[in-house]
């Protein structure tokens, strides 16, 4: 498989599969483009060697077939801006007469969208006939849809086997996400420091566990902290917990000891009343948080002793918030920590930071920039760090 970069593509129709699943509003507006935006190097290579290119993605979850709501038409207009006015012709379907016939009247310098893959069952399913249906319509397979690469789906993992090797490949965004994922998960330099947050530790069970072969620091925050406070015999108050999961946090806790893991747990929290942007707030020790009181964020003594450890680290993993981000009240912790990510990164360590609410963290306080890598795959990028060969990742490289 050769660098995309030394592809050339003149002459030919590229087959590429994105991940163009945004959110839109009821009036079919796009209100967050980045997943197009992220494609876009990609296609404009392609076009600039003078080949051709038609894109295939899904778009929502559409339950019974064709649906309004799913149409991949109403992010025609957006593409053709995102590409300065390149044409940009639009496939009623992905499969078939209609699409075939779309396909084969394809000039080189233009862009064809076909219509969403999961109007089609067959497609979630890995349907090899389906597969070889969307196969025939390109010359070339380019893969450029991390966010969908831990799903067999027919376009992504099935469809590479109708290619031979020398005719697929991924696309820039794909090849980045690759190479920065495996840069942190094989090739580390020490010390490396993982941070946890989200709400439950059975989210992250595999994640923690293999990164206890590979991290020097675990920073656990988010929800999640509180079972293993729990689990530890702490007064936690009205926090989530998970009280199934108080076994396997000690369990958990002792592996960490006996491996020589540096496993770190908040000190402090932001406790408060009730869960709600306007609930009254304090400070507590997380030893015992009044009865009444949930922590929904790190406390300053915990932001001190997790800056400290991130500021010695040589490379970074950012998976998952500190505290509820989305209210103002309790995002200090995530801030905090997210600051302490780049002052290290501006030191030389390596920073990466992947999983839907750590991305949106990074991106609202406007420090996407400042750190060495921003995933677009949340359950890709997730995955990966529990150590799953991922199928459209595999499917590219056999």
């Amino acid at each position: 498989m050769s660098a995309f970069s030394d592809y050339n593509f003149n002459g030919r129709k590229a087959l590429v599969r994105v991940d163009f699943n945004v959110p839109l509003n009821d009036k079919y507006e796009i209100t967050d483009d980045n997943r197009m935006r992220a494609a876009v190097p990609t296609i404009q290579k392609i076009l600039k060697d003078g080949g051709a290119v038609i894109l295939m993605s899904h778009l929502g979850r559409p339950k019974d077939g064709p649906t309004e709501k799913y149409s991949l038409k109403h992010l025609v207009y957006h593409l053709v801006k995102l590409l300065n006015g390149t044409t940009v012709k639009f496939a009623e379907d992905c499969v078939g007469p209609v699409a075939e016939e779309a396909a084969a009247n394809l000039q080189m310098g233009e862009v064809l969208l076909l219509e969403n893959l999961r109007f089609h069952k067959q497609e979630e399913k890995g349907d090899e006939a389906f597969a070889q249906q969307l196969a025939k319509l390109g010359d070339v397979y380019v893969n450029d849809a991390f966010g969908t690469a831990h799903r067999a789906h027919a376009s992504t993992a099935v469809i590479a086997k109708f290619f031979p090797a020398e005719f697929r490949t991924f696309g820039f965004l794909m090849e980045a996400e690759v190479s920065n994922a495996e840069k942190v998960l094989n090739q580390a330099a020490q010390p490396f420091t993982a941070i946890l947050g989200g709400a439950k530790v059975s989210d992250k069970i595999l994640i923690i566990e293999n990164l206890m072969e590979k991290a020097n620091n675990i920073i656990i925050g988010g929800g999640m902290a509180y079972t293993f406070l729990k689990a530890q015999g702490k007064e936690i108050g009205n926090s989530l917990v998970e009280n199934d999961k108080l076994d396997l946090a000690l369990e958990l806790l002792a592996k960490a000891k006996s491996k020589g893991v540096n496993l770190l747990l908040p000190v402090d929290s932001v406790a408060a009343d009730k869960f709600a942007p306007d609930a009254n707030t304090q400070v507590v020790s997380n030893d015992n948080i009044p009865a009444g009181w949930m922590g929904l964020d790190i406390g300053e003594k915990s932001v001190q002793l997790f800056s400290d450890v991130i500021s010695q680290s040589k490379t970074i993993l950012w998976n998952g918030p500190m505290g509820v981000f989305e209210m103002q009240a309790f995002q200090g912790g995530t801030k905090a920590v997210a600051d302490a990510i780049v002052k290290a990164t501006e030191k030389g360590a390596f920073s990466l930071v992947g999983g839907g609410d750590s991305v949106a963290a990074v991106n609202q306080f406007g420090l996407a920039e400042k750190v060495s890598y921003v995933s677009t795959g949340g359950g890709a990028m997730l995955e990966f760090f529990e150590g799953k060969e991922l199928p459209g990742i595999a499917a590219i490289k056999a």
